[in-house]
């Protein structure tokens, strides 16, 4: 049976049990500086080859890391987009579409059998790959541009990305500085050196040590990250950590049993525990993101579960997703550290 040590996540020797993990966490908005820096020339080129073509019929995101651009996308492109994160391309893509790839994996053969599928069809083709890999070898072709990368931080490739469909005019503005500036700004106020009185990483741990996790975000962004904090937390601690949309929370946060003070959260290994609602505000204000918001909050209060809610005040679209995704990482580290074994 394990259990939660919370004068861990301040002792200095079991710190350094995580230091690498948590100096990955920190050194997020360097990777992004550094990626966009050393890619600068590339994109540069890029955008003034693209004046070469007419505007593309449709945008195509392809390869399993697809799915970011997709919750990036979506709501801003001005032409019809599509993610396809199998190894193929739609039947309709050709010559008149422009398919974007992110590769942090350059090696990865799905990525790489749409990649030649997409220079076969003479689509416009964007990869964001390693240049030396087994991708960027697929994607050479006479309409590919490479945008070289170094890192296998898929956020770190997707600035690189969304820099250029944003100076193209397909996609929302995409500053890398405030990227940075904003995974900066959550490594100094979750950094391990911050005691648990000021951490928010460290307080949001100490909320998730005895209780399952319900995470929601109400933009197509923030779900995004939300499904990605569960993610993490289901690694990095082997518990259940639930992400959805608000019909397929809401039954969860219902079922949950009346609270009792008395009942112990860590007995018979922790089957019982109760759960928590993540809320991901990215301070959207669409009203329909209110209301999901207030269901979610007003079930969660009449069954007691307790609502813990990850803010963000980064400035642009793709900031705010990476400040929430960073806070939750810390988070669920955290947790990892904190949990012992009997």
């Amino acid at each position: 049976m394990s259990w939660f040590d919370e004068s861990r996540l301040d002792d200095a020797a079991a710190l350094s049990t995580a230091d690498l993990r948590l100096r990955g966490l920190a050194e997020s908005g360097a990777r992004v500086r550094r990626e966009a820096g050393e890619a600068a020339p590339a994109l540069d080129e890029a955008v003034v080859r693209s004046q070469e073509f007419s505007r593309p019929r449709a945008v195509i995101a392809a390869g399993p890391d697809s799915r970011l651009l997709r919750a990036v996308l979506e709501p801003w492109c001005p032409v019809p987009f599509v993610a396809w994160a199998g190894p193929s391309l739609p039947g309709w893509a050709g010559s008149l579409d422009l398919v974007v790839v992110l590769a942090p994996d350059g090696g990865d053969p799905g990525t790489k059998s749409a990649l030649a599928e997409a220079v076969r069809r003479g689509c416009q083709v964007v990869v964001a790959c390693a240049p030396g890999s087994s991708v960027a070898e697929h994607a050479a072709g006479r309409y590919s541009t490479i945008l070289p990368t170094a890192t296998t931080d898929q956020l770190a490739i997707a600035v690189v990305m969304l820099t250029y469909l944003d100076r193209v005019g397909l996609g929302p503005r995409a500053d890398a500085d405030s990227v940075a500036e904003a995974l900066d700004a959550v490594a100094i106020a979750c950094s391990p050196h911050r005691d648990i009185a000021v951490n928010p990483a460290k307080m949001l741990a100490i909320a998730l040590a005895d209780a399952n996790p319900v995470v929601w975000g109400g933009s197509v962004l923030a779900a995004r990250a939300a499904r990605r904090l569960a993610e993490s937390l289901r690694r990095a601690t082997g518990r259940n950590a639930l992400a959805g949309d608000v019909e397929q929370l809401l039954p969860v946060l219902e079922a949950a049993r009346p609270r009792d003070v008395f009942v112990d959260p860590f007995a018979d290994g922790g089957g019982d525990l109760r759960p928590i609602l993540i809320v991901l505000d990215d301070g959207s204000d669409d009203p329909l993101v209110g209301e999901q918001r207030g269901r979610l909050t007003a079930a969660a209060d009449a069954r007691g579960v307790r609502v813990e809610t990850v803010t963000t005040e980064a400035t642009t679209e793709v900031a705010r997703y990476a400040s929430l995704l960073l806070s939750g990482s810390y988070a669920a580290q955290y947790v990892s550290l904190g949990l012992v074994d009997d």
